[in-house]
């Protein structure tokens, strides 16, 4: 069975993108100009993204360049992306020309598709809520993906490393102490050096790893 298409246009002409996309155009073209590594970008990319355009929605509606209802809408597109929804609206590969702009495009398509249903349009009518003209509204992909890769990766130091670490830290503190007893020789450039207690090799672990935390 043929899955069924609506017609985007964008300034190169006419192009398909399945009816029930919430991505639009610009992702299509960069799914088919770039089927190089099948990789996607990684979900917490794209959550940075949707905060990054709550923040932008927000401020352009405090400073009266976005109507307050379309500010609205944008916000809650975000949300639902952010609360888990419309993951499989990011096709984009990873490996793509420029400094991310298909990325950043694919996800402007996806808010503007969202939030124009939620203003009671439907996708692919980008009348009510236009991706570059709304959600992108003073904003470029060279400012939005660097700030994009630094809040994931703050994201991820939060989320992930951080808390490893922090058990990992807590494990080798209480070997640290289980080990007290026992003693050993040091080591100094591969050779046997003063004594040392195992318990303060682990010790010394746990404190160096807080450090670089």
């Amino acid at each position: 069975m043929t899955k069924k298409t609506r017609i985007e246009k964008d300034s190169l002409g006419e192009f398909s993108v399945p009816e029930d996309a919430y991505f639009g155009i610009q992702t299509q073209r960069a799914v088919e100009n770039f089927p190089i590594s099948g990789l996607r970008a990684a979900l917490t990319l794209v959550e940075a993204v949707m905060y990054i355009k709550q923040a932008a929605a927000q401020v352009n509606a405090k400073l009266g360049l976005l109507a307050a209802a379309k500010s609205q809408a944008i916000v809650q597109a975000c949300e639902d992306v952010l609360a888990g929804k419309y993951q499989d609206q990011f096709p984009v590969d990873v490996f793509q020309m420029g400094a991310g702009t298909s990325f950043h495009m694919n996800c402007n398509e996806v808010i503007a598709n969202r939030a124009s249903e939620i203003l009671g349009g439907k996708r692919g009518d980008y009348e009510l809520v236009h991706p570059n003209d709304h959600v992108n509204r003073g904003q470029s992909t060279n400012d939005v993906f660097p700030t994009a890769m630094r809040l994931s990766a703050l994201m991820l130091l939060r989320d992930k490393l951080y808390p490893s670490l922090s058990s990992m830290t807590d494990a080798l503190d209480a070997k640290g102490d289980e080990f007290h007893g026992i003693l050993k020789s040091g080591r100094t450039h591969l050779q046997d050096a003063a004594p040392i207690r195992l318990g303060q090799e682990l010790k010394a672990y746990a404190k160096s790893l807080r450090k670089g935390m």
